[in-house]
């Protein structure tokens, strides 16, 4: 949103050198986000001691219990086209498991 507005011009510089801001925009956009962080911090700090905290691990494996997403059941993925032919074993080695070849050294 384009907004025309007057800012003090030595406040500007100040911030502009303290933040390493390149545009008068960066630190105007900076400045409106540090305010609406704060608003959140505040409502953060109103919470304090409001909330309980069980870190042991049995409170960790009752959350993870319930909100256990199930396992949904994998269906066979469709195939398209023709399917490819497997290789067949020649019937020499067919069931035989793979002959080891030792080499002696001269």
């Amino acid at each position: 949103m384009r907004t025309n507005i007057v800012i003090d011009d030595k406040l500007m510089a100040d911030v502009m050198a303290s933040g390493d801001f390149k545009t008068k925009k960066e630190a105007v956009e900076e400045g409106l986000r540090l305010l609406k962080r704060k608003k959140v911090y505040a409502a953060l700090l109103a919470m304090r001691g409001k909330l309980h905290w069980d870190d042991s691990d049995e409170a960790w494996a009752r959350v993870r219990a319930e909100t256990a997403v199930p396992q949904a059941v994998q269906e066979p993925m469709p195939t398209y086209g023709k399917p490819k032919a497997a290789k067949k074993a020649s019937s020499t080695t067919a069931g035989k498991p793979a002959a080891r070849v030792r080499r002696r050294s001269a």
